[in-house]
This record gives C-alpha cells, sequence and structure tokens, in this order.
C-alpha cells in the first residue's frame, strides 16, 4: 500500500474562495473547506472575525472585503489560538484583538510550537510564511462572555464561551437580531474535524448543547459551507456530535478491550470514513483525533502540546 502523504503536505491545490454577503453588513468568506473567516460592519468600524496563517494570506482576504465596505476594522476577533487562524493578525491593523482569556494562555503556553506544527501540516495556508512578525497576542480578553455594540441600528454582536471543545478557549460571534453566528471550529459544515487539542466529552455534550441553544438560523463554521436556515444549522451541529460520539464510541471499545492506539486508530477511520471520508481533511486530521482521544480517555486531562517532530512520529505509529 502507497504511504499517505504527511497531514496535508499534498494538499497543493489552490481553493476557490467566495465571499458571501449574510445580511446588511454580514460577511463570510468560504473556501471550499479550507478555513473560513468573516467580518461584521458597524456604523463606523469592522469587526472581522479570524485571520487566516499570514499576513499576505489575510490582505488578499481584505481585498475582496474593500469591495463592501471601507471601514477601518477596530475589532479583529480571534475563535482560538490555532496558527491558521491568527497568525496573519497584523495585515488588520486593528484597534483591539479580541479573544478568550484560555486562548491567551494557550498562545504562551504552545503558540510557538503550533506555528511550527501547523505550518508543516499545511504548508499551501502557510502563504508568505515570513510574513508573519511572530505571535499575535489578544489585548483584549473575557471570561464568559463580551458584548459589541455595533451603533445606529445595528444592534449588538456577543462573544460567547460555550464551554471547552476544539481547543481550552473556543469563543463564537452571534447576532442576536439576524439569527446569525460565527460558531469557529466548534462546527464544521461537510468538513471533517480536527480534535488533536480536544476536550471530547465537554464538546460532544454540553458546549455543542449551548451552541445549539442559540437558535441560529445561520452558521458559518470553521470549515465547509455556510448552514442557511435552521433545519441546516441543527444538522451541521448534528454531524460534528456524531463525529465526536462516534470517536468516543470506537477508541473508547478499544481503549476498553485492552487494545492499542493504532488499533484504535483503524477501527475509528473504518467507522468514519464512509460517511467523512471524502470531506476537506479527513484524513489528514484524524490520526492526531485519535492520538488525542486515547490521551483523554486514559486520564490526561490537557492535550500534550504537539510539535513537528510529535507530528511525525504520531503519523508514522498510525499510517504505516
Amino acid at each position: 500500500m502507497t504511504k499517505k502523504a504527511f497531514a496535508s503536505s499534498a494538499d497543493l491545490t489552490e481553493k476557490a474562495q467566495t465571499l458571501e454577503v449574510l445580511a446588511d453588513g454580514v460577511y463570510a468568506l468560504t473556501a471550499e473547506g479550507d478555513p473560513n473567516i468573516g467580518a461584521v460592519e458597524g456604523e463606523d468600524f469592522l469587526v472581522c472575525f479570524e485571520a487566516l496563517a499570514t499576513p499576505v494570506a489575510a490582505r488578499e482576504w481584505l481585498a475582496k472585503l474593500r469591495e463592501h465596505t471601507d471601514k477601518p476594522v477596530r475589532y479583529l476577533v480571534l475563535s482560538h489560538y490555532h496558527a491558521v487562524r491568527v497568525l496573519g493578525a497584523s495585515a488588520f491593523d486593528a484597534e483591539v484583538i479580541v479573544a478568550h482569556e484560555n486562548t491567551r494562555a494557550l498562545v504562551a503556553e504552545r503558540g510557538k510550537e503550533d506555528w511550527e506544527s501547523e505550518f508543516g501540516r499545511m504548508p499551501r495556508l502557510a502563504k508568505s510564511a515570513e510574513s508573519v512578525p511572530g505571535l499575535t497576542w489578544p489585548t483584549l480578553t473575557f471570561s464568559d462572555h463580551l458584548t459589541i455594540d455595533l451603533g445606529g441600528d445595528r444592534g449588538d454582536l456577543v462573544l460567547q464561551y460555550c464551554g471547552r471543545g476544539h481547543t481550552e478557549g473556543d469563543l463564537v460571534a452571534w447576532l442576536p437580531r439576524q439569527k446569525i453566528l460565527y460558531a469557529g471550529d466548534l462546527v464544521e459544515a461537510e468538513a471533517a474535524l480536527y480534535t488533536g487539542d480536544a476536550f471530547h466529552l465537554e464538546w460532544s455534550s454540553s458546549t455543542l448543547d449551548r451552541v445549539a441553544a442559540f437558535g441560529a438560523e445561520t452558521l458559518i463554521g470553521g470549515r465547509g459551507g455556510v448552514s442557511r436556515g435552521a433545519e441546516a444549522v441543527d444538522a451541521a451541529i448534528a454531524q460534528t456530535r456524531h463525529f465526536l460520539t462516534t470517536m468516543l464510541r470506537e477508541v473508547g471499545a478499544v481503549r476498553d478491550a485492552g487494545g492499542t492506539l493504532k488499533q484504535a486508530f483503524e477501527r475509528t477511520h473504518a467507522a468514519l470514513v464512509d460517511q467523512y471520508g471524502q470531506w476537506p481533511i479527513f484524513e489528514h486530521c484524524l490520526p492526531f483525533d485519535v492520538s488525542r482521544l486515547w490521551d483523554e480517555l486514559g486520564g490526561i486531562e490537557r492535550p500534550v502540546v504537539w510539535t513537528a517532530e510529535r507530528d511525525r512520529e504520531v503519523w508514522d505509529q498510525l499510517q504505516d
């Protein structure tokens, strides 16, 4: 059998980007399974959601956004700490960079290692990697929620922590008036989940319950298309939950039987591949997903730091 190329190292095809206007002054950029990004207009400023992997990549997004609005970026909101979401921040020239307090702590604890890991796993996303000036540090953090008054008659944008999930620090951005939710990587629509830094038990239960409780009628997940309509939103949340609960069932069964990590990977792959195998980053993510869940079920509460070296070790152990 031909050995699989490491992570997404062989994925070199550029993805078509689509800028969608979801409501007056509410934008999303999707890209065939690459990381999604968004923006919301205030009366005289912008709130941008996510920053992409490099300033060069971010400037390409901003050029598209500038076809619709020339308002300055006051807030750059980061859903979590992963490098491909945050290292393009300098391109926005934002007055304030907002994240959950746990995200700031994670940048300090493992930001450098994550930068090296993710750029090795997904080199195509690291467009002009040399343009990254350094780690991205939030300048405003919160613990539960933060409300941004958009001014005029535009209403509020509510940033909310729903519990541990994809990481310890994921936040969502909610527009109550329009019932639009930017969910970050807590929800994926027709894209596989990355759970290498996750808390599967909490994510699959209470955290997703809180996400569902918003009652969103439009949802922008971390990857995949925009979910439009309550039924599509419910389906995206249900698909995310199903992926997690299937992993929990299969990895747990192998652990309980005294099996090995590789057996857990093979069993989980077999359980998921028919439904999710053709979706973006499925083969890339699953070895790291299963490794983290194996640790979690073994009592290692917080994820072990991923490094470029550890990435290769786990990949080689599970893919040979």
